[in-house]
């Protein structure tokens, strides 16, 4: 992209603020539509990758082959058969503010990833030289990338993972790739890959597919839903059969990349009434088939204004559409503590791609779930930084959303229409800067290794004078993603069945709750849990369950 005079950039500025201005309703800043702050100016890096270790620390990347970053491994420190002495990826420490310099050296772009069952992030693909390769990063002091360069069977560059019931990674996709395979490869069959028509049948074309990074939710029954272009199926990955078709999703929008919209699994509520909960897919967002044709062409279509809402295990499974307020596309939609979905980051004209998108949406929109149909969305208040193309977002232990990145540019470029963004900001949903108190775990029985079923006791303080409803208390686990290209992988919230709530004769709360019952609920590994009163989470506390 040519770059442009300083005047010219001044203007762009300008037309930023007057578009914050308008996606916003309010006129001025109101606390109580949650306040953004700025972490980390700087991490070297644009941050298209994000992954949340269980040790509370952020592991990010782009991609190798992206020309000079900002930030260089220190004297004697650069790796052999790296491009250059530039890092890619780097660990940080949101309590510190503190990054540390990774080593990655084959191409992760526009790559995907899990974290394991044990807690280790797996990484896979890529572009070029990384498009089989798997990473594994282990959460240990001075610990750094492994690569398996022939670690994959296929290709899979825009592909999506999953963790499954039995521990193991699913990964579906990726460009000219109609199939799917599993990691890590332990048996004779880990080492085949199973073809999936449904990705050629979804595809527009090879140049412009709509189809890659497909929406992957795991289904209370074990099986796994596929979202692609407009519609989904439900695969059962055992046996290789597509066991469910879905009804195409209303309105002629396409809704994976690079028409990029997003989608999460409502939360699942645990209940011995009910074992098998309700499983809702959530899908928001995403643009007209031919967008990035017109952009091209230097025409910016508006980007789409609808969500639906799917029972993927419904009797007769029927899509539900609701509009948000803001017309979106390359929106995050992350699931927060109390079940609520925040929608930020994105365009409001365009598709995803070098250059593409036009009018960044500034405003995150909060979606309440369990509200009235018609009164469920919410507009907050708005960054001042444009997150575009290869922008990122991840919930932190605290409650907060971290976000980072935005490089619609083929390298790093800080003069552009939209310029690589290097810095990390954090946003507090209005459940942090409301008046209500947060309460404060202390302790979890039996500790931070579970059990299916298990009975668990999570002991919790509340500073206020007015005590606690116990009817408004609630405990939540949530997995922890891996987050890019619009798509929160393996995301997934648990609100368990509760017992009882009572006081404890020093002052202080506990919370009897029961431990999911089933892997297919709960895949095994880590999960942040949450004790919510009234609406506002605690700080999480880390359990290991398996």
């Amino acid at each position: 992209m040519a770059c442009m005079s300083i005047t010219m950039h001044v203007l762009l500025l300008i037309l930023v603020a007057a578009l914050s201005s308008f996606f916003n309703s309010a006129s001025a800043i109101q606390p109580s539509l949650g306040k953004w702050k700025l972490l980390k100016k700087s991490i070297g890096i644009s941050a298209m990758h994000m992954a949340l270790l269980p040790n509370d620390h952020i592991v990010t990347f782009d991609r190798t082959n992206f020309g000079p970053s900002n930030l260089t491994f220190p004297k004697g420190k650069c790796p052999l058969n790296a491009d250059g002495c530039y890092v890619h990826s780097v660990e940080f420490d949101p309590a510190s503010r503190s990054i540390r310099p990774l080593t990655v050296l084959t191409d992760t772009w526009c790559s995907s990833g899990a974290l394991s069952s044990d807690g280790v992030l797996i990484q896979t693909g890529g572009n070029n030289n990384g498009e089989r390769v798997v990473r594994y990063f282990k959460t240990c002091a001075g610990c750094d990338w492994e690569e398996d360069r022939n670690g994959l069977v296929s290709p899979r560059w825009y592909a999506s993972n999953q963790v499954l019931p039995n521990g193991k990674i699913i990964i579906v996709g990726g460009r000219g790739q109609f199939s799917y395979e599993f990691i890590p490869k332990t048996t004779e069959s880990d080492h085949k890959q199973y073809e999936l028509s449904f990705l050629l049948e979804t595809r527009d074309s090879d140049a412009i597919p709509n189809n890659l990074y497909p929406f992957l939710h795991l289904s209370p029954d074990g099986n796994l839903f596929i979202f692609a272009k407009d519609r989904a199926i439900l695969l059962d990955y055992v046996n290789n059969k597509v066991v469910r078709k879905y009804p195409v999703m209303p309105g002629g929008v396409s809704r994976n990349y690079p028409s990029t919209g997003s989608s999460v699994l409502l939360p699942l509520t645990m209940s011995s009434k009910k074992p098998t909960p309700d499983a809702e897919v959530f899908v928001c967002g995403g643009t007209l088939s031919n967008s990035i044709e017109k952009a091209l062409a230097g025409e910016f279509i508006a980007a789409s204004q609808t969500c639906g809402r799917l029972v993927i295990n419904a009797a007769e499974p029927q899509w539900v559409m609701e509009e948000m307020p803001i017309a979106r596309l390359m929106g995050d939609m992350i699931l927060l503590p109390t079940g609520d979905v925040i929608i930020i980051n994105g365009a409001n004209k365009g598709a995803a791609g070098w250059g593409v998108a036009r009018a960044p949406v500034l405003n995150p929109v909060l979606y309440r779930y369990n509200g009235a149909k018609g009164n469920r969305f919410e507009v907050l208040n708005p960054t001042a930084t444009p997150r575009l193309y290869h922008s990122t977002a991840h919930l932190l232990s605290d409650g907060r959303v971290l976000v980072g990145g935005s490089n619609p540019n083929s390298n790093y470029n800080f003069t552009a229409l939209f310029p690589t963004e290097l810095s990390l900001e954090v946003f507090y949903p209005p459940y942090l800067t409301g008046t209500t108190l947060r309460p404060s775990i202390t302790r979890v029985d039996p500790g931070g290794e579970i059990s299916y079923k298990e009975k668990l006791s999570i002991l919790f303080r509340l500073k206020s004078k007015y005590g606690v409803q116990f009817d408004k208390v609630q405990v939540t686990m949530v997995s922890p993603s891996f987050t890019t290209h619009s798509f929160a992988m393996n995301q997934r919230v648990l609100v368990l069945e509760v017992e009882g709530t009572r006081r404890t004769s020093a002052g202080d709360y506990v919370v009897r709750a029961s431990a999911p019952a089933t892997v297919a609920l709960a895949p095994p590994g880590h999960y942040q849990l949450f004790v919510i009163n009234d609406g506002v989470p605690s700080r999480a506390t880390w359990v290991h369950i398996k």
